[in-house]
């Protein structure tokens, strides 16, 4: 659904100017959007309190606590910074490869507007089809195949310098980094005890957010010193460190790691 997401506010958000509408009202949109996540979201966990929590867990202990005992497992170090990178790689391709295409593979704004929806397209299929191989096969196995297949895929849109193979290499990547984001959630909570699952995954969340404003920005500055064609080794880079992340991940067992 993020995916999904990602592919239709642009379009929405074009067709609301087209049509005449000030750019800026494209946010009343969003406005009502958030006002129903916000009350599906209370429907949907109006049962799960605090109490709830605390019996399901078998604690009684503050949240503050559980928090600096999962800050002191060295997995959710792991996930959060590969979270950090993955998203990182995954906005910031996703919002300069517009511009790089238009720039560096002489497309027109419209074919490489569509080469980023083919980016987005891809991310959303792969997240919806390869969920049952990543299961059926393993999740640390997987991941380490996408990245490897990701950087392959990286490497094409990088040295072969024409518009349609960098725009199928481009949709193929996302396709297989697609799954990523929720296999790391599976696997921080298959490797680590039920009681730290919030407070381990909040985090790494947390910081994998950050890294949607960061490393755009980081793109952006280096862009406008060295051109956007530097977009290339730097997603290369960053989907080497994620490799490099995942493989320093204990084995996941094949039950979650449940509390003594």
């Amino acid at each position: 659904m993020y995916g999904l997401g990602a592919i239709l506010s642009p379009i929405i958000a074009t067709s609301m100017v087209t049509r005449g509408y000030q750019w800026y009202e494209f946010y009343y949109l969003m406005i009502g959007l958030a006002f129903l996540a916000v009350i599906f979201s209370g429907i949907a966990f109006w049962g799960e309190s605090a109490a709830v929590y605390r019996s399901v867990n078998g604690t009684t202990g503050k949240q503050g606590g559980r928090t600096r005992e999962s800050l002191k497992e060295k997995v959710t170090w792991l996930i959060a910074l590969f979270l950090w990178i993955y998203v990182g790689a995954e906005v910031s391709l996703g919002g300069w490869i517009v511009t790089f295409m238009i720039r560096v593979r002489d497309g027109s704004p419209f074919d490489s507007g569509m080469v980023s929806a083919g980016f987005w397209i891809g991310l959303t299929v792969g997240r919806f089809t390869l969920g049952w191989v990543t299961g059926r096969f393993g999740e640390k196995l997987m991941v380490s195949i996408y990245l490897l297949l990701a950087i392959f895929l990286e490497l094409i849109f990088w040295l072969v310098p024409q518009f349609y193979v960098s725009a199928v290499s481009v949709a193929l990547l996302g396709f297989f980094i697609g799954p990523l984001f929720p296999s790391a959630m599976v696997v921080e909570t298959k490797l680590l005890p039920q009681r730290l699952h919030v407070s381990a995954v909040g985090f790494a969340t947390a910081v994998g957010g950050s890294g949607a404003a960061i490393f755009p920005f980081a793109v952006g500055a280096i862009a406008s010193k060295a051109g956007v064609q530097t977009l290339q080794p730097i997603i290369l880079g960053l989907l080497v460190a994620q490799l490099g992340l995942w493989v320093l991940l204990p084995k996941v067992p094949k039950v979650h790691v449940h509390d003594n």
